[in-house]
């Protein structure tokens, strides 16, 4: 699909010129919620030479878009066939979605309709989850509403980690030194804890201590779990395990942590993050593993297989 003529704003068009000479590619959709791995995305994709046209959500998205887009339309959440008109319009036909969306202010904070004014496009795709008989308002319902809602204009979702591979951890323990036999206990007690809560699709994050579950995230989303944490546990010492949903879906609701989340564990007295390998984010790495270091918090990146293989070694020492 070509670019539509006259679509884009004069500025955008300079830039859209160009990057032209760079590349024929049609450009990359982008949907930005929260956070900056939004901004790693676009910033990701305009270093690989592709041009980017973004719906910026309002009242989430960052101002940094601005600067780092071919362009960029703020919209709100509800507007969803606004959104995909945008794409279709631009010439995208492959759209990616990045970002945090503040589910429970969105669907609970008021009147749904009201406060966010959707099109007939977002009627029509969330209406049956939110208001029919069988209601599902599962992160997965919803998001795959979306995905089917693209598809029916010929538009693909696509990871952002396609995209952009390099955004995921690799397994190793990035920060903090010996991991004693109480935090190796936690983190494996606590991975398989919270690879069930994600396989209900409750939430991706739990916090444990000693073998005690502190508490598990839920619509309420990962700083509040950890604030929480933070309440019932006053001595500190604990440990957060973020993980991946068993079957998890890398189009959207990829597990994330960067220096806010650092920040947080630091204020509410917890001593190591654990993250899923391969499929978790780490937004301002550098940034992030600097304000680990500085805090004393171990973070590490483990995976099945090590989990695993240390489980084995325990029942081996255990046996001797």
């Amino acid at each position: 699909m070509s670019m539509a003529k006259g679509y884009w704003p004069r500025g955008a068009a300079a830039v859209l010129n160009h990057r032209r000479l760079a590349t024929d590619l049609p450009p990359i959709g982008l949907v930005a919620g929260w956070g900056q791995f939004p901004v790693e995305v676009a910033q990701t994709l305009v270093r690989s030479g592709r041009r980017v046209a973004c719906v910026a959500i309002r009242g989430h998205a960052s101002n940094e878009l601005e600067s780092i887009c071919d362009h960029v339309l703020w919209l709100g959440v509800g507007k969803l066939g606004g959104h995909i008109k945008y794409f279709r319009r631009s010439g995208a036909a492959e759209v990616t979605m990045a970002g945090k969306l503040f589910k429970a202010e969105i669907l609970y904070g008021g009147s749904v309709w009201l406060r966010h004014f959707p099109d007939l496009t977002c009627l029509r795709t969330f209406g049956p989850h939110l208001f029919g008989r069988r209601r599902d308002a599962r992160d997965d319902s919803l998001l795959m509403a979306v995905v089917n809602a693209y598809d029916r204009v010929g538009i693909q979702i696509k990871p952002a980690t396609d995209l952009a591979p390099e955004l995921l951890v690799k397994r190793t323990q990035l920060t903090g030194g010996t991991i004693g036999p109480a935090l190796q206990s936690d983190i494996q007690s606590g991975w398989q804890i919270a690879k069930q809560m994600g396989g209900m699709d409750i939430g991706q994050t739990i916090t444990i201590k000693d073998g005690t579950v502190l508490a598990v995230e839920a619509i309420e989303g990962t700083d509040a779990c950890i604030e929480r944490t933070g309440e019932l546990c006053r001595k500190g010492g604990w440990t957060m395990v973020k993980v991946s949903k068993p079957e998890q879906d890398m189009r959207f609701d990829v597990p994330t942590i960067g220096p806010q989340t650092i920040q947080r564990v630091r204020d509410s007295g917890g001593k190591a993050i654990v993250v899923e390998a391969e499929k978790t984010i780490i937004v301002d790495r550098d940034e992030t593993l600097r304000a680990a270091k500085a805090a004393g918090i171990t973070l590490v990146a483990v995976d099945d297989e090590s989990i695993r293989l240390a489980i084995d070694a325990d029942e081996v020492r255990k046996a001797a």
